[in-house]
């Protein structure tokens, strides 16, 4: 079912942390390794994207418990899962295979909630992460013209996450977490010529950035409507805001892009503000409130949770968006060539 089609009906949810799930497991260095790393030379507790190979059971029953809440789409867990990101543990040749994987566990898990419910359709969005390297800025701050990547390299471990994410059984390719706008439109060129070189049928891309501060910009400077105008090329099913701030402070820059988006827009944010100890306190019920409010002020079509909620947090906004209208996509007045 069309994704589409759903989106002009009501506003839905999307899923909320993954890393904040896995934490709540308290695995060790072994049950990272499974049985076929058991021997890897580097330690890789931590590589969340990995278990998706050797944990799958635990993946698969995360998705399950958001959907139990009512996500109507549910991220893959592979937001490092690139040769660039995953040069930390040396783990490069599983890229690929990390994506297949991550995808065929959230597709299992989404069917399944599905066919209990064909009126209710879950969707599989491929999550492509932002990298760990950044191709706007140094990270050398006596050498400002130096780049840890070329945009080349940027793209092509790109284009190898699109071709696992795709094999196995997305339904939506999402570009989040945007701090460098060039790291996004290599993601976005990747994603776009995988489908050309292909000749498959091109799957809906979202895309969602990362306001870092109160200044109302990207890591990489860029405000909110050059960020808007620079992406705007994919013609995304809906452009977005996650992570870096809470609901509070997430709010005028979501009301901003409600006015500027020609598309579908998104939301999800931190359950507030991280405490002295790096650890998430906004209750399930307050994040729910905040993103109410945006909803009957017409602001978003998707919304949900990122660093620090639970499926607890997606129910109550679930619950909350029941009865509120999807924010109208705006009518363009044409435009002389």
């Amino acid at each position: 079912m069309d994704i589409r089609n759903q989106l002009e009906k009501r506003i839905l949810i999307i899923d909320g942390a993954m890393g904040t799930m896995i934490q709540r497991y308290k695995l060790e260095e072994a049950d990272y390794r499974g049985e076929r790393f058991k021997d890897w030379h580097l330690d890789v507790k931590g590589n969340n994207d990995m278990l998706c190979i050797t944990q799958p059971h635990i993946i698969e029953e995360i998705h399950g418990q958001y959907l139990e809440a009512g996500a109507d789409i549910i991220e893959t867990n592979t937001f490092s899962s690139t040769t660039i990101a995953m040069a930390d543990y040396e783990m490069q040749e599983y890229a690929y295979e990390l994506n297949v994987a991550a995808a065929q566990c959230a597709r299992r898990a989404a069917d399944k909630y599905t066919a209990m419910d064909p009126s209710k359709p879950r969707y599989v969005a491929g999550a492509i992460g932002p990298l760990n390297k950044t191709l706007s800025l140094s990270p050398d701050v006596n050498n400002p013209g130096f780049r840890a990547l070329t945009f080349d390299e940027a793209m092509t471990a790109y284009y190898e996450q699109v071709s696992g994410l795709v094999e196995g059984g997305v339904d939506i390719i999402l570009i989040e977490t945007i701090f460098d706008t060039l790291n996004a439109k290599a993601a976005i060129y990747a994603t776009k010529k995988f489908f050309q070189d292909t000749q498959k049928p091109e799957l809906p891309i979202m895309i969602s950035g990362t306001i870092t501060d109160a200044s109302g910009r990207t890591l990489s400077g860029q405000t909110l409507e050059a960020f808007y105008t620079s992406v705007s090329h994919a013609k995304p099913l809906s452009i977005g805001l996650n992570c870096a701030l809470g609901a509070a402070e997430m709010r005028p820059h979501i009301e901003e892009l409600s006015q500027i988006a020609s598309c579908f827009t998104s939301a999800y944010p931190n359950a507030g503000l991280p405490n002295a100890m790096g650890e998430y306190d906004e209750l399930p019920e307050q994040t729910a409130h905040f993103i109410e409010e945006w909803a009957e002020q017409g602001f978003v079509n998707i919304v949900g949770g990122c660093c620090g909620t639970t499926p607890d947090h997606i129910k109550h906004i679930a619950d909350h968006m029941k009865k509120i209208k999807p924010r109208p996509l705006p009518v363009l007045e044409a435009t002389l060539k």
